[in-house]
């Protein structure tokens, strides 16, 4: 006979126990002391490769490594360095997790377009934007490389201009049109070993890591290929037609460079006992746009230090840089700029145009 239900109480309750054991969860993640760090050079399908450089009695080696859940949707991009537990021998099958992320430096961020809030991370830990473009075979496309600029400054990295073909055209006057900016540039035509161009870039890229970006076709390919002969970065041609180059490299790579006998970079010559004196390069998949919408104007200006402090001392709150009210024009009137200061101040606002998106060339 059934019992009554006035007399159950709460030991008549059946329990569940806890599939997944009786330990509380807790927000505490473990904080992998032991893990080694590396420096990621390619991603590919949810693997990440990267190099540990040689400790504890272990040489240097490349390690295999998933993402560890832990991370969440943190992008891992070629540059970060990250801390690894797991198969860190360099074995053919081992497979490490990656579980930290690094301190960056550097962050190189692009949109989808001007209008898209959304940031891609490109590379990290990169302290020069190597833009490179072709004099000819296709026509260079300065919108695209004042754009570049923008990035670098934003991300606060040096520069550098590299013009290719120079044997089809030359680059006077276009050089002629960043003259007031300052940028380093190299002009590049046969790459073989031992020219004039390729030994300049070499000191200009040694001790650095330099990203290499620019659209299809002008010759970056072949660019790491004579700087990094093992490399071995497929290259294209220009379609006759449209004037565009065929998307040859489809992922970033990170390269160290080989060390040179005899190179120097500002008088001292470089030390070939250190691995990573010779500098690093990342190739780039040709990019045909650069949105710039996460870009904020004072991070240009902070570039031009003899404008800055007039647009501190005078222009409105908000001021764009590039309207009536502005107060540059002035304090450039003034010589507070020093000679030059007109050329510096139109640099300036044909930057800013290119981060807005209007067509200034």
């Amino acid at each position: 006979m059934g019992r009554a239900a006035s007399s159950w109480d709460e030991r008549d309750v059946r329990v569940r126990p806890n599939r997944r054991g009786t330990r509380p969860r807790t927000k505490d993640r473990p904080k992998h002391e032991d893990a080694v760090v590396g420096r990621v050079t390619a991603v590919d399908r949810g693997r990440w490769t990267t190099l540990v450089p040689a400790g504890d009695g272990l040489p240097e080696r490349v390690v295999i490594a998933m993402r560890a859940r832990e991370l969440g949707r943190s992008p891992v991009v070629v540059g970060d360095r990250v801390a690894m537990v797991g198969d860190t021998s360099g074995q053919p099958d081992g497979l490490a997790r990656i579980v930290r992320i690094e301190e960056r430096a550097t962050v190189l961020r692009r949109t989808a377009d001007d209008t898209d809030p959304f940031e891609r991370v490109i590379v990290a830990n990169a302290d020069q934007l190597v833009v490179v473009a072709a004099l000819a075979d296709p026509e260079p496309r300065p919108r695209l490389i004042d754009r570049c600029l923008v990035a670098a400054y934003d991300a606060g990295m040096d520069p550098l201009l590299v013009l290719t073909k120079s044997d089809l055209a030359s680059g006077e006057d276009f050089l002629a049109q960043y003259a007031p900016l300052n940028v380093p540039h190299v002009v590049t035509s046969v790459l073989t070993e031992g020219s004039e161009g390729l030994t300049e870039l070499r000191r200009r890229l040694a001790g650095r890591v330099s990203v290499l970006v620019g659209h299809s076709g002008v010759g970056k390919s072949t660019l790491v290929n004579a700087l990094c002969p093992d490399a071995d970065r497929a290259t294209g041609h220009v379609n006759d037609v449209t004037g565009r180059g065929r998307h040859t490299s489809t992922s970033a790579l990170g390269l160290r460079l080989p060390a040179v006998d005899g190179l120097e970079i500002d008088g001292r010559e470089i030390d070939l006992d250190d691995p990573d004196a010779p500098g690093w390069i990342i190739d780039t998949p040709g990019i045909r746009s650069f949105g710039l919408a996460h870009v904020q104007p004072d991070h240009i200006i902070r570039h031009f230090p003899e404008l800055a402090e007039g647009a501190d001392a005078g222009c409105p709150r908000g001021c764009t840089h590039d309207e009536p009210d502005c107060a540059l024009d002035a304090w450039v009137a003034a010589g507070h700029a020093g000679t030059g200061g007109e050329q510096r101040l139109d640099s300036l606002r044909r930057l800013l145009r290119a981060r807005s998106g209007e067509d200034t060339h």
